[in-house]
């Protein structure tokens, strides 16, 4: 229950919904159990007995005596069909408010379900967007987007949906059961010495329902992150001919996502004729025992009536809970998925008593840092400076350790040895939100939304206006080709800005670097998957964004950085050569060796 009181945990403040709850549910079970209770002495007026219940039943119980003295008071008064026409107007009015205050408590429970999923989405999305770049790496993209999407889902329709199980039915169960003892204790102690075999039935069949649903809710999210997969490189799947091998990979994990499903909605449906069967033989056992004591002068035929309508009035909320077991129980294993990316602390985290920093003003200083991930050592010794306003170039072979370095500088990962200095303090003592604030990043993917190209621009900007904008487009050779579209910033370009073409995205990453105008910037690649001609163009783009800047430059074409003020060679993690352009072309070490490869 720990889970779900967590999930529950999500509609806190509790006293806005719990009281006014209770106390409407309350009121519409007390206005149903008037209803009820009239039936006894409606009957006895019908039959004839209210005259001779008042004299045998005198003394009993001051509910049941109250009840017939009052019929008998409206016989004499009013006569037989005055007492049950006078009757019949109590039965209305009591059904009238009691779904009055039903209606007005499931409202309640409304308003609570929907701000529950509202905050578990809430609080998951951002949860996510907290966590380091590493956790991405480790998890799948589709098993994330099951558990934020599927995974909620099911809470909703499960465990949010549940709460009058919760709240309503037992305060019901405890009612009604009040009035079965007032009626006859014997009769109830046999009812509850019967009951707790169907509930130990019943939670059986919920326990291996909820592991199964925690595997189902896994093969679910393999199922998303195959077709997530399926859309992403649709185009190489195309062009290898390889639709038979990934419609075979979906078709092992539909089938076993298959196998659970029928496995858990056999055992589902399997609670509900359970419950049945199993209140009707406690029904059967009741009439023939009650039966016996009508015989027998211990109870009223029309309280025995009234007996068993009671005793169906609680099956209800008691069958509403026993099949809600296995409902419950799916949520749960759903919420505890959720839960378990809700439990991972983001690795990297804001110190306690952040330093503030508002502007980058001397220098950049990377001291004997070293990185692994995975137990494998990726950077190792790294030592080079970088004074404001000037260009560092990182070159090298692929997988050297060149974009985990730069990844350093914003933190999307801690160093493990060594520190990153900025104006001569650790990047650790800043928070992380100033921090990034200082610095601009130009992928060699472009990374845009399905929006339009004003918002992907003005993407962390929400206050930029149009002016600003397309200044930011101009300076990123952007604005001609905006200008041609056809809403032009008002234009949609789709997922992931599919509808433009490799240089006109980068164009729009670059102008979205100069709108936000960051002292640092971070450029990775940003030109090597161009043409020639998007080259040029996001070149010149690049250079007028630069200006005044600091840059860290990843390059793969070394024409690029020629005139680059620190040219750091990383080979296997670690600096091998540094110093200017000329300087390590005369070196005639790796950095001349890799240039004289490009250029013949």
């Amino acid at each position: 229950m720990k889970t779900y009181w967590r999930v529950i945990g999500y509609a806190k403040p509790f006293s806005s919904f719990v009281i006014p709850y209770a106390i409407l549910s309350f009121l519409a079970i007390f206005f149903g159990l008037i209803n009820y209770s009239f039936l006894v002495p409606t009957l006895d007026i019908l039959f004839g007995q209210d005259q001779m219940q008042l004299n045998t039943l005198s003394g009993g119980n001051f509910i049941k005596d109250s009840l017939h003295a009052f019929t008998h008071w409206l016989v004499e008064d009013k006569g037989r069909a005055g007492a049950l026409f006078a009757i019949c107007l109590i039965l209305a009015f009591s059904n009238l408010f009691a779904n009055i205050f039903k209606y007005f408590s499931l409202k309640i429970i409304n308003r609570v379900r929907a701000v529950v999923v509202r905050n578990i989405r809430r609080h998951t999305y951002e949860h996510i967007t907290r966590l380091h770049m590493g956790y991405f790496s480790n998890e799948r993209k589709g098993d994330l987007m099951s558990r934020l999407t599927n995974d909620v889902q099911e809470i909703e329709n499960s465990v949010v949906n549940t709460l009058t199980v919760v709240f309503r039915d037992p305060l019901e169960i405890i009612l009604y059961f009040s009035v079965l003892f007032i009626i006859s204790w014997k009769l109830t102690l046999i009812t509850l010495l019967i009951l707790p075999v169907s509930g130990f039935l019943i939670s059986s069949i919920s326990k291996k329902l909820k592991r199964q649903s925690a595997e189902g809710q896994q093969s679910l999210g393999s199922l998303v992150s195959i077709l997530d997969e399926t859309l992403g490189g649709i185009k190489i799947i195309k062009a290898f001919t390889a639709q038979r091998q990934m419609m075979d990979r979906f078709d092992q994990e539909n089938n076993r996502y298959f196998r659970l499903l029928r496995k858990m909605n056999d055992k589902r449906e399997l609670s509900s004729p359970l419950s049945e069967f199993l209140g009707v033989t406690v029904v059967a056992i009741i009439l023939w025992t009650g039966g016996n004591m009508v015989f027998d002068g211990e109870i009223a035929a029309s309280e025995f009536f009234f007996y068993i309508i009671s005793f169906y009035k609680i099956l209800v909320p008691a069958k509403s809970i026993t099949s809600s077991f296995g409902s419950i129980q799916r949520g749960l294993a759903s919420a505890e998925r959720l839960f378990v990316i809700l439990d991972t602390p983001p690795a990297i985290q804001d110190p306690e008593k952040p330093v503030a920093v508002q502007t980058f003003s001397d220098r950049i200083e990377f001291q004997k840092l070293s990185f692994s991930y995975g137990g494998e050592d990726v950077l190792k010794d790294i030592s080079i400076t970088l004074q404001k306003g000037q260009t560092l170039a990182l070159v090298g072979p692929s997988g050297g350790g060149k974009s985990t370095l730069v990844d350093l500088l914003p933190r999307f990962h801690d160093v493990k040895e060594g520190s990153i200095l900025l104006d001569g303090i650790d990047i650790r003592r800043y928070s992380l939100q100033q921090l990034r604030g200082l610095m601009g990043i130009v992928t060699q993917e472009p990374i845009l939304f399905n929006d339009t190209v004003f918002q992907n621009i003005a993407f962390g900007n929400p206050n930029a206006t149009l002016e600003q904008v397309k200044h930011a487009a101009k300076v990123a050779n952007a604005d001609e080709f905006i200008d041609q579209l056809e809403q032009g910033y008002d234009t949609n370009i789709g997922d992931r800005g599919n509808k433009l073409s490799g240089g006109q995205r980068q164009r729009l990453s670059i102008a979205r670097a100069v709108l936000k105008n960051p002292p640092i910037l971070i450029l990775d690649e940003a030109t090597s998957a161009l043409d020639s001609k998007s080259e040029k163009l996001v070149q010149e783009a690049l250079t007028e964004l630069m200006k005044g800047k600091t840059s860290l430059v990843i390059a793969h074409r070394l024409s690029t950085i020629q005139h680059a003020d620190v040219i750091a060679v990383i080979k296997e993690g670690s600096i091998v050569e540094s110093g200017s352009h000329e300087a390590l072309i005369k070196k005639k070490g790796v950095y001349a060796d890799l240039y004289a490869h490009q250029v013949f």
